[in-house]
């Protein structure tokens, strides 16, 4: 992505996090990025375009490093022991890129399906992983939706919550704790 594009997409992300898509102009975006509106217009025709590009960006960027984070990994555990670890590092360092997914995650709007399909690719990748651990004898059998469903929203929440309120976090102290209580829950040993 070239250093305009960035730019752009950069403020956008914090804009819409702190103002929410409606009241985020075009106009405010080019001011704020520092660029000409037909700059913007040439990376992104439309505002939507802006939105889907961050959503496409923040989806792509989270696979890859579960993907990579994985591809070393020798069992179910591990996997997602490493995905964890990639959740709450991408919580920390995307906090208001997730807050615009949030603003969008409730309704029927396209914009809201959007992020609701994201969402729900990524809860299938943990729910995946523990079909496979229920499968290798790790997990305890339940509902692997349920428990992807619970172990994403476990993480997100508290996490969200000790950012709010202003705590610095540490990513280690946070897995650690996880570890402990959420995967110590579902394994059998």
């Amino acid at each position: 992505m070239n250093r305009t594009k960035r730019r752009i997409f950069n403020t956008a992300i914090k804009l819409f996090s702190e103002k929410g898509y409606e009241n985020t102009s075009i106009e405010e975006i080019t001011a704020v990025a520092g660029v000409a509106k037909g700059s913007l217009y040439y990376h992104f025709p439309t505002k939507e375009d802006v939105f889907d590009f961050l959503v496409d960006n923040a989806a792509k960027l989270l696979s890859n490093s579960i993907e990579i984070k994985c591809r070393n990994c020798n069992n179910a555990l591990e996997k997602l022991q490493a995905i964890m670890m990639v959740q709450i590092k991408s919580i920390i360092r995307y906090e208001d890129f997730l807050v615009v997914v949030l603003n969008h995650i409730l309704g029927e709007t396209p914009r809201s399906k959007r992020c609701q399909k994201e969402l729900y690719n990524y809860i299938e990748k943990i729910e995946d992983i523990i079909k496979e651990g229920i499968e290798e004898g790790i997990f305890y059998e339940g509902d692997p939706e349920a428990l992807a469903s619970g172990i994403f929203g476990v993480t997100f929440s508290s996490l969200l919550y000790r950012l709010k309120k202003d705590r610095k976090v540490d990513a280690q102290q946070i897995y650690d704790g996880y570890i402990k209580t959420v995967i110590r829950g579902i394994t059998k040993n």
